[in-house]
């Protein structure tokens, strides 16, 4: 699917191929690359390994030369063009990534249910962390919810950081089987465009 839209676009497409550094046999790799390279006509393959840093020079270096020059479509000192609310989440995942590790179920999300400036000059972040099952539920939470407060803590911190205005976040772990099947509630969520 993903390999039908890149053949339909008009823009080269570089592939980058993660975790070489795990290949004990580099022999091994070769005829894996030349497979992914019969695929579909890139304009450059390269093995990386995000981890330690191989080859990602090179492919900054073969992304630059074939980005057109374009003008500033937003001042310098602009982060984003993304809302506080999504980066609020953003920074949310971000921590579960972090601290839940190999854990992490797949079919994590956040959704931002409350965002709102209160009268000391801060923010009131509501946030439901979603998952698809009671373990999961319980993975997040952990051992007397020291994992869900660990998440709260370090996401606050770089909310405010982020936000320039204190922050005062309160986090759900809410069960909802088969959110990530459901189209409405990808697209409710960011993550399906409407057409």
């Amino acid at each position: 699917m993903v390999l039908n839209k890149l053949r339909d676009g008009k823009a080269p497409v570089i592939l980058a191929v993660n975790k070489v550094d795990n290949v004990q046999e580099k022999a091994d790799l070769l005829p894996h690359l030349q497979f992914l390279g019969s695929q579909m006509n890139f304009l450059d393959i390269v093995p990386i390994s995000a981890e330690t840093g191989m080859n990602v020079d090179t492919i900054a270096g073969i992304v630059r030369k074939h980005l057109p020059e374009a003008i500033h479509h937003f001042p310098e000192d602009y982060i984003t063009d993304r809302s506080q609310r999504f980066m609020a989440s953003e920074i949310i995942r971000e921590k579960l990534m972090r601290f839940l590790g190999a854990e992490l179920p797949y079919s994590v999300t956040v959704e931002i249910e409350r965002f709102v400036t209160n009268e000391r000059g801060g923010y009131d972040i509501n946030g439901l962390i979603l998952v698809e099952r009671e373990g999961q539920k319980k993975m997040v939470i952990g051992n007397k919810g020291a994992k869900i407060k660990t998440i709260g803590i370090e996401a606050r911190k770089d909310m405010q950081e982020m936000f320039e205005a204190p922050v005062h976040l309160e986090l759900w772990v809410k069960v909802k089987s088969g959110w990530a099947d459901d189209e409405r509630a990808l697209r409710s969520l960011g993550y399906v465009d409407d057409l």
